[in-house]
C-alpha cells in the first residue's frame, strides 16, 4: 500500500491531467475547419486511449468494491478520473478514499482547483470553502493555507468590499493561519508576510479619519513587532523591512542603523528570536540534507523535537510534531510520541480529540493508538456515544495478532466499569465481554483466553451479583477448552475465594479423571487432597484419598509405558544371556586359584549310567514346587542360566572350611514369583516405576514354546531401590498377587552345582528358602549321617533339590540303603519315621 508521501511521487510520475471543465476552441481557431488526415489519426489514438483508460477506470473500481482500504488503488483511481475528466467520479472517488484515509496537502490543492474551475454562485464558495477547512485539519501545510487565505480574500465578498463583518472574518483566518504554522522556522514568515500586506493594503485604503487610520497603523506595527519575537528563517530581513516601513511613516531618522529608533523591548525580543534561531539552525541544516531519506529525517526530526521540549513551550513543540507527520505521515513513533505529549502537556480536548482522530486514520494498524485515544476520551470527560463510536471504529481494523484486539476490548471494558457509578448499565458490560469471547476464542491463545474469562466471571461477580452468570461463564469456557487443566484451576479458585467449598469439591470430583497435558493429571490430584486437608472433613479427605490413589497408580503405570516406548534402548533385551558370553555380567575376582572340584567333575564326568530312578526323579521335578524367598512357584524346576554360568565356573578348594567364592553376588537383584504369564518386561518394569532404579529385567520363558514361566529376576541400581523393590510384596500385578524377595545365590549354591554338574552327583544344600550356614559353620560340622531338610515343604519338593536319606557328606556316595528306595512312596513313608 502506498504511503501519503509516495502519493506525490506517483502523481508526479503520472501524466498531466486534463482541463476538468471541459475544453473549448482556443482564441483564433476556426472551429467549423474540416480536420486534416493528421488530425483524423490523432482522434483515433485518442479514441484508443480514452477507451483504454476506462478499462483501467473499470478496473480499479472493482478493486476497490473488493479491498476498500487499499490506498494504492485509490490514488490511481483519482489520477486516472483527472485525467478523464469525469468531474462526477472524480469528486465521488475522493469523497471515498477521504473516508478511509487522509489526503496529501497536495491532493487538497488539486481538489479545490478542480472545484473553483468549475464554480459558480454562492453556494460554490461555500463548498470550497468547506474543502480548504477539511485540508488545512488534516496537516500543516504553508502552501495550503497561503491558497486558503487567498481564495477566501478573492472570492468572499465581505471580505472584498473591506465591510466590518468581512474584516473580522479574514482577520481571524489570518490568526488561525498564524497559530497553525506561524512557528514553522523555515515557512512561518510567508504566512506573517500575508499578514502584514492585507492589513498593509486595509491601511491604504482607509479614507476614514485620522483615529482609524493610527489603529490601523498601530495593527502593522504589532504584527511587525510580534514576528520579530519569534525565530525564524529570515528575521534580519523582517527587521529591515520594519526599520523601511517606519521609516515610510515618518517615525525614524536613520533607515540604515539596525538598533536606532527601535523600542527596547522589540529589539530584546528581536536579540533572544536570533540566538534561538542560531540554536535550532543546525537541526533546520539538517533536515534539508536528509530529505531524501525518511529514515534519517526521522531520526532528525526525533532529536530537535527532544531539543525543543528541553525548552519547555508546547506551542513549538506542537508545530515541531505537526511538521514532522506532515513530512512523515506513517510513522507510529511520531504519531505515539505527539499523542503521548499532549496527554502530559496540553490537555485541550479539542486538540487532543484532532491529533487522535488523525493519528487514527494515518496509523490504523497501530493498536495502541486506539487504546490511548479510548483512554484519552475518558479523561476529557467524552459522552458514551463518542467512546463507543471510537471502540467500533478500532475493533475494524486489521491489527497484526488478536492480542491486540483483546487489548481493545479489555480497554473498553476497564472504562465501563470505571462509569459504572455514572449510571451506564452493567449489560453493556456483559455485552462486550459475550462479542470479544465470539470474535477471539477461536484463535487467542489458552493464557489470553483465561485472562478474558477470569476478568468477565470476577465482575459478574463483584458488580453483576450474579453468581449463576460467573459460573455459566466458566462453564462455558470448559465447553471449549475442558481439556486445559488452567481452566479448572480458575473455575475452582473463584469457589474457594467465595467460600463455595462444596462446589469447589464438585469440581475436583469432575476434574480428576480427565487427561491434561504434561504432569496436569498429577497436580490436580494432589491439589485436591491439599484443598481437602485445610477445608475438608476427615471423611472429605478419606475419599479424596480413596480417589486419588488408584488414578495415580494409573498414571503412573501410562507414564512407565510412554517412557519405555520412546526410549527402545531402556526396555529389556530378550535374548538369553548364555547365547551371547559378552552379555554375561563380569565374575568377581577369585580368593584361590585352586581349580574347585566341581569344575574338575564337569570337565572329566564319571562315567556312570545314570539310573531311570534319576530319570523318574526329573520328570518329577518339572511339577514339583520351587522354594523361591519364602514364596511356593509352580513350574520347572530349571535353574536359571545365569545361576548356571555361576555353578560351572566356581573355584576353589572343597576341603577348606571358608566360604567358597562365588562368581555374582546378586546383591542388588530381586527374585519374582507368581508373575501373571500374561506379563511382559514392559509390565514388569512399570510394577516398579514408583520405585525407580530398574536396571535390567530378565523374565524366564520356557525354553520351546518361548512362553512366561512365571519367574523373573530384576537387577536395580543400589541397595536403597532394592528394598523398596521388597516392600511391593504380595501387590498385584495384573491379576495375580507377585511374591518378591532378594536374590540370594550362596543358599541354592548346590543345587546350581548340581544341576550343572554330572546327573548322578545330588546337590547337598537347599533352595532359595534356606538358611546358610551362621558364623562359617560348614557342613562338614554337622554329626556324621544327619539329614539337613529345609523348606517349608519338602515332601514335595523335588529329588533333585532334597538329600536323599543316607547320604554320605565323606565319601559323597549314597548309602545302599538308600538306593533301595527306589519309589516315591517309600521314600515319603521313611521320611516320616524319621
Amino acid at each position: 500500500m502506498a504511503t501519503p508521501m509516495e502519493e506525490d511521487r506517483l502523481e508526479a510520475a503520472a501524466a498531466a491531467p486534463a482541463d476538468v471543465a471541459g475544453g473549448g476552441a482556443e482564441d483564433g481557431e476556426k472551429p467549423d475547419a474540416p480536420p486534416m488526415e493528421s488530425d483524423s489519426d490523432s482522434s483515433d489514438s485518442d479514441d484508443e486511449g480514452d477507451a483504454g483508460d476506462e478499462l483501467r477506470i473499470q478496473a480499479l473500481e472493482r478493486a476497490l468494491l473488493e479491498q476498500p482500504l487499499n490506498y494504492e488503488s485509490h490514488v490511481q483511481l483519482i489520477q486516472c478520473l483527472r485525467k478523464s475528466g469525469n468531474i462526477e467520479k472524480l469528486r465521488a472517488a475522493r469523497e471515498e478514499m477521504n473516508k478511509y484515509f487522509p489526503l496529501t496537502p497536495k491532493m487538497w490543492q488539486d481538489w479545490a482547483k478542480d472545484e473553483i474551475s468549475l464554480s459558480s454562485g454562492r453556494g460554490s464558495f461555500d463548498d470550497i470553502e468547506k474543502l480548504y477547512e477539511r485540508g488545512v485539519q488534516e496537516y500543516l501545510n504553508i502552501k495550503l493555507w497561503r491558497d486558503y487565505l487567498d481564495y477566501v480574500e478573492e472570492h468572499d465578498q465581505s471580505v472584498s468590499q473591506c465591510s466590518q463583518s468581512g474584516l473580522s472574518k479574514m482577520r481571524d483566518l489570518y490568526e488561525r493561519a498564524i497559530t497553525a504554522g506561524g512557528l514553522h522556522v523555515t515557512e512561518g514568515s510567508k504566512l506573517w508576510e500575508a499578514y502584514r500586506e492585507y492589513e498593509m493594503a486595509i491601511l491604504t485604503i482607509n479614507d476614514g479619519n485620522d483615529e482609524e487610520k493610527a489603529k490601523q497603523v498601530q495593527r502593522v506595527r504589532a504584527l511587525f513587532h510580534r514576528q520579530l519575537s519569534v525565530p525564524l528563517a529570515d528575521i534580519e530581513s523582517t527587521l529591515a523591512a520594519y526599520k523601511s516601513w517606519e521609516a515610510e511613516e515618518g517615525n525614524t531618522r536613520d533607515p540604515d542603523s539596525q538598533v536606532d529608533d527601535v523600542p527596547p523591548n522589540v529589539l530584546s525580543a528581536y536579540k533572544k528570536a536570533s540566538e534561538m534561531y542560531n540554536a535550532r539552525k543546525q537541526y533546520e541544516d539538517e533536515l534539508s540534507v536528509a530529505a531524501e531519506s525518511e529514515a534519517n529525517k526521522l531520526q532528525v526530526f526525533l532529536k530537535y523535537i527532544k531539543f525543543e521540549e528541553s525548552f519547555g513551550d508546547p506551542a513549538r513543540v506542537q508545530v515541531l510534531y505537526e511538521r514532522a507527520v506532515s513530512e512523515l505521515p506513517v510513522s507510529s513513533d511520531l504519531w505515539m510520541g505527539y499523542t503521548s505529549y499532549l496527554d502530559r502537556t496540553l490537555k485541550v480536548p479539542a486538540i487532543l480529540k484532532s491529533v487522535y482522530h488523525r493519528a487514527t486514520r494515518n496509523c490504523t494498524w497501530v493498536s495502541d493508538l486506539w487504546v490511548h485515544y479510548l483512554l484519552s476520551l475518558e479523561r476529557i470527560r467524552a459522552s458514551e456515544d463518542e467512546l463507543r463510536h471510537v471502540f467500533e471504529l478500532a475493533i475494524q481494523c486489521s491489527f497484526p495478532s488478536m492480542n491486540e484486539y483483546l487489548n481493545i476490548y479489555l480497554t473498553r471494558v476497564d472504562s465501563l466499569r470505571r462509569r459504572m457509578p455514572t449510571g451506564l448499565d452493567f449489560e453493556l458490560i456483559r455485552q462486550t465481554f459475550v462479542d470479544a469471547a465470539e470474535f477471539l476464542s477461536p484463535q487467542l491463545g489458552i493464557e489470553e483466553l483465561l485472562l478474558l474469562h477470569a476478568y468477565w466471571a470476577k465482575l459478574e461477580c463483584n458488580i453483576g451479583k450474579d453468581i449463576a452468570a460467573a459460573r455459566g461463564v466458566w462453564e462455558n469456557a470448559l465447553k471449549k477448552s475442558g481439556s486445559v487443566l488452567e481452566v479448572w484451576q480458575h473455575y475452582i479458585s473463584m469457589e474457594i475465594e467465595m467460600g463455595h467449598t462444596h462446589e469447589a469439591r464438585s469440581l475436583y470430583k469432575r476434574c480428576y479423571s480427565k487427561k491434561f497435558a504434561g504432569s496436569g493429571s498429577e497436580a490436580v490430584c494432589h491439589a485436591w487432597i491439599r484443598f481437602e486437608r485445610e477445608h475438608g472433613t476427615l471423611d472429605d479427605y478419606d475419599l479424596a484419598i480413596k480417589k486419588v490413589t488408584p488414578r495415580l497408580k494409573e498414571l503412573i503405570m501410562f507414564k512407565a509405558q510412554q517412557e519405555a516406548k520412546s526410549d527402545p534402548s531402556s526396555a529389556p533385551k530378550e535374548t538369553s544371556y548364555a547365547n551371547d558370553s559378552s552379555q554375561k555380567r563380569k565374575p568377581s575376582k577369585m580368593t584361590s586359584k585352586v581349580q574347585p572340584p566341581a569344575k574338575k567333575r564337569k570337565d572329566n564326568p564319571p562315567k556312570k549310567t545314570v539310573s531311570s530312578d534319576d530319570h523318574r526323579s526329573k520328570e518329577q521335578s518339572t511339577d514339583s514346587h520351587l522354594q523361591e524367598g519364602g514364596e511356593v512357584i509352580k513350574g520347572n524346576a530349571e535353574v536359571p542360566v545365569e545361576m548356571k554360568v555361576e555353578g560351572d565356573s566356581k573355584r576353589g578348594n572343597t576341603s577348606s572350611n571358608q566360604p567358597k567364592p562365588y562368581f555374582y553376588s546378586d546383591k542388588c537383584t530381586a527374585y519374582m514369583s507368581n508373575i501373571d504369564l500374561k506379563a511382559t518386561e514392559l509390565h514388569i518394569r512399570g510394577f516398579f516405576s514408583d520405585i525407580g532404579g530398574v536396571v535390567d529385567i530378565r523374565l524366564l520363558r520356557d525354553r520351546s514354546t518361548k512362553k512366561s514361566r512365571g519367574l523373573a529376576y530384576v537387577d536395580f541400581s543400589d541397595k536403597d531401590h532394592l528394598e523398596a523393590a521388597i516392600r511391593k510384596n504380595k501387590q498385584k500385578l495384573l491379576s495375580k498377587k507377585v511374591s518378591v524377595a532378594p536374590s540370594d545365590p550362596s543358599k541354592s549354591k548346590k543345587n546350581r552345582e548340581a544341576g550343572t554338574s554330572s546327573k548322578d552327583k545330588l546337590p547337598s544344600g537347599g533352595d532359595h528358602g534356606e538358611k546358610a550356614p551362621v558364623d562359617g559353620t560348614s557342613e562338614k560340622e554337622m554329626p556324621k549321617g544327619e539329614t539337613k531338610i529345609t523348606g517349608k515343604n519338602t515332601l514335595f519338593a523335588p529329588r533333585a533339590l532334597v538329600k536323599p536319606l543316607g547320604w554320605n557328606k565323606k565319601d559323597e556316595k549314597p548309602d545302599v540303603a538308600a538306593e533301595e528306595l527306589k519309589s516315591n512312596d517309600e521314600f515319603r513313608n521313611l521320611l516320616l519315621k524319621k
